[in-house]
């Protein structure tokens, strides 16, 4: 594909390619400083009844991983807890954790675990809980089969108590701090910021984030008033031309509230709530009238990687060799068009990326409704990062 003139030429192309791989429709927005370009492409259904808008409604998956980090962050700016205290003064679930002899034993081969796990191993997913790049591990099988993780479901998940019970069961693959392991740390996160502020996780994202920033459609479900403007979900046909299936609809799994309110990816939201939350970001915590939500010594730590060189070699499946802050990936070095030094965000598995670049004040969001088929991110993702990279 040729290097696009703007934003609404870059979706169209990747929109009317039809593949098999394509989405129905995609929404997407640049902004750097004052300067604001948003397209919208496509439908937001497959039938192609309703064509998508600027404030279509998406599941996030994975880009609510930074939104639940910040909300960490208001914790231990309020003094209610640290990023070095232990978590288990929260989540005695995990007072005693296992952990397998090696990440290729079975899950009865355990030793103890050599310190707690902390605040901090949670934000930085050092915790030993999650995805590495070999998922035939015997250890990460109760990760699918009892915790639900993988592709969002979140009607089938059980609330946080149960599923912390069941946590407790299951060995962690690293010791508290030894290796970076993917998404599970955010789902915990999610049950300590609920039990630290003693009020559910919706409740206390509203309070915290969602109403500050004017973050109106972003949550867990979608309000019956918004279910008009909510897109479907698609995964890619099987080989053979069929064209995409559909996993959920828009009055399906995110349309009531879910019993375990997922901190990895489980909000749904638009273009402009993230990038509200974005622009919260650059301007170091502050909203766009004036009201701080966090430090900007918060969102410094957010924003800076903290892995070690060999940590970083082994997220590479996921990260592609870059580092990690608090919920998102940081750019280290320029690998590709789109590497930024300092860029910070994630991807979703629903199909949707997001990104702030603190060096150029740039923020970047795609929303589309196309599952990824693996932790390689589509070629419409990487089209995007290259074009926001040089706005």
């Amino acid at each position: 594909m040729s290097t696009p003139h703007g934003l609404q030429e870059l979706l169209d192309a990747h929109i009317a390619r039809g593949t098999r791989g394509s989405a129905p429709g995609a929404v997407a927005l640049v902004a750097r400083g004052d300067r604001v370009e948003v397209a919208a492409a496509g439908s937001a259904t497959l039938a192609g009844r309703t064509p998508m808008r600027r404030d279509s409604v998406f599941r996030l998956a994975s880009i609510t991983k930074p939104i639940v980090a910040a909300a960490a962050m208001t914790l231990v700016e309020d003094g209610l807890i640290a990023p070095a205290d232990p978590v288990a003064a929260w989540l005695p679930e995990l007072s005693s954790p296992l952990v397998v002899r090696t990440p290729q034993s079975p899950v009865d081969d355990v030793v103890s675990a050599v310190r707690p796990i902390t605040l901090l191993d949670l934000l930085t997913f050092r915790a030993g809980y999650g995805f590495p790049s070999d998922f035939s591990l015997p250890a990460l099988a109760p990760l699918f089969t009892e915790l639900k993780q993988g592709p969002p479901q979140p009607q089938a998940v059980p609330a946080p108590d149960a599923w912390m019970t069941a946590l407790s069961r299951i060995p962690l693959l690293h010791q508290p701090g030894d290796g970076w392991l993917y998404d599970t740390c955010a789902d915990i996160l999610g049950v300590l910021i609920a039990r630290v502020a003693d009020r559910p996780l919706p409740a206390y994202l509203a309070e915290r984030l969602f109403e500050p920033l004017g973050m109106t459609d972003t949550g867990f479900a979608v309000e019956p008033a918004a279910l008009d403007r909510f897109t479907g979900y698609y995964r890619a046909g099987e080989d053979g031309g069929s064209g995409p299936e559909l996993i959920d609809a828009p009055d399906g799994q995110w349309s009531s509230p879910p019993s375990f309110p997922s901190g990895a990816g489980g909000l749904v939201s638009t273009v402009d709530d993230w990038y509200a939350f974005g622009r919260m970001l650059l301007a170091d915590g502050l909203t766009g009238d004036g009201r701080r939500v966090l430090s900007g010594e918060s969102v410094r730590q957010m924003v800076t990687d903290h892995l070690t060189p060999d940590q970083r070699a082994e997220s590479a499946l996921f990260t592609e060799g870059q580092g990690w802050g608090f919920g998102g990936s940081v750019d280290v070095e320029i690998t590709a068009p789109w590497n930024v030094p300092g860029r910070y965000g994630w991807v979703g598995g629903t199909g949707t990326t997001a990104h702030v670049i603190p060096s150029t004040g740039t923020v970047a969001v795609l929303l589309t409704q196309m599952e990824l088929a693996g932790p390689a991110a589509p070629q419409v993702m990487r089209d995007f990062w290259t074009y926001a990279a040089g706005y």
